[in-house]
């Protein structure tokens, strides 16, 4: 026969306390001293009691699970995770902020998408990076009334200082764009090329948009090359191809991947143009890849771990109804220059 499972009346006798006592102290309701606390978990753990998180959870209506749901993830191929320097650093700092909060982070597929799990949904809140053009999960999120935040605006949504908005992470996209085409100009480079992705995400449509902008404020011809982030590096040489057979070719190229900027690299080494003499590069985004290349690559670091702090701080202020920190004067994101884009 089967030993009986403890129960919480066997811990609650053990521990010498109350069963509201033992309630309190695996629920979090109520006041428990400390000490208290540790007897009643002492008792536990001798009688190898577990608590049912997951009813708990129900009956209070929280589970003490946030899901992280990073879309370029489930695109990715298993060999380049090593050369992700912005999942990895993310998930990693949300994880650590979120064991902060007392919570557990679950990085999930997107609920909407083909690969979704059955439990996708059985958090209390979601995280959602790359948030797309009339995102589906977004709207599925809003219509259900489940928390979210995201990290970068929702192209076409509601703006910024809407307060019925959702929460949400400014991964400054402008200002990043901004900061790294004035360091080519800077450099010496004035036929500055544009190389992003096409996912329809603020990520690739703002830079696009800064980029217009400050090629008609510096006064030069726009060029841009737009091609699938799943390409990898053969995207990055596509749109180099493209940008050198259209025309005088660039002194200078902003590519908003990692491998992306690696591809045009080696186009341009096949077609005998030098980097950094002939053409200057920059990277949207840093990776292993570009601080072992040769040259260097310069990148911006998105700081993708204190983007991931925002955003577990902002969903747990959700989740309590309260305001979320104010960052207001608090950058995000930075150059980090090596040899690719030096001086001529």
């Amino acid at each position: 026969m089967a030993a009986r499972r403890p129960t919480i009346r066997d811990v609650a006798r053990r521990a010498g306390v109350s069963v509201t006592t033992v309630s309190h102290t695996f629920t979090g309701n109520g006041t428990v001293a400390p000490a208290t606390q540790q007897r009643v978990r002492s008792a536990a753990h001798d009688l190898g009691y577990r608590p049912d998180v997951i009813a708990q959870g129900l009956r209070r209506n929280r589970l003490g699970v946030i899901a992280l749901v990073a879309r370029q993830l489930d695109a990715l191929r298993p060999d380049l995770l090593v050369d992700v320097d912005y999942f990895a650093r993310f998930a990693g700092a949300a994880a650590v902020a979120s064991l902060a909060e007392g919570l557990g982070l679950m990085l999930v597929s997107d609920p909407t998408g083909p690969r979704a799990a059955g439990a996708a949904l059985a958090s209390d809140g979601f995280i959602v990076t790359e948030p797309v053009t009339d995102d589906p999960l977004v709207a599925m999120l809003t219509s259900a009334g489940i928390p979210f935040v995201t990290v970068g605006e929702v192209p076409g949504g509601a703006p910024v200082d809407d307060p019925a908005a959702a929460p949400l992470v400014d991964i400054e996209s402008g200002r990043l764009t901004t900061l790294a085409l004035d360091h080519l100009w800077e450099a010496g480079a004035r036929r500055i090329a544009l190389v992003t992705g096409t996912d329809r995400n603020e990520w690739n449509l703002r830079t696009a948009a800064v980029y217009r902008r400050w090629a008609a404020y510096r006064r030069i011809t726009p060029a841009m090359a737009h091609v699938p982030e799943a390409l990898d590096d053969e995207g990055g040489r596509r749109a180099a191809a493209t940008l050198l057979d259209a025309g005088p070719p660039p002194d200078g190229v902003y590519a908003l991947t990692s491998n992306h900027a690696l591809g045009v690299v080696s186009v341009l080494s096949e077609r005998g143009l030098r980097v950094p003499e002939d053409v200057r590069i920059v990277a949207g985004s840093d990776a292993e890849s570009l601080r072992t290349a040769h040259p260097a690559i310069s990148s911006i670091d998105l700081q993708p771990d204190e983007l991931a702090r925002r955003a577990v701080e902002a969903l747990v202020a959700r989740l309590d109804d309260r305001p979320a920190p104010d960052h207001t004067g608090e950058p995000v994101g930075q150059l980090v220059v090596r040899a690719s884009s030096g001086s001529a």
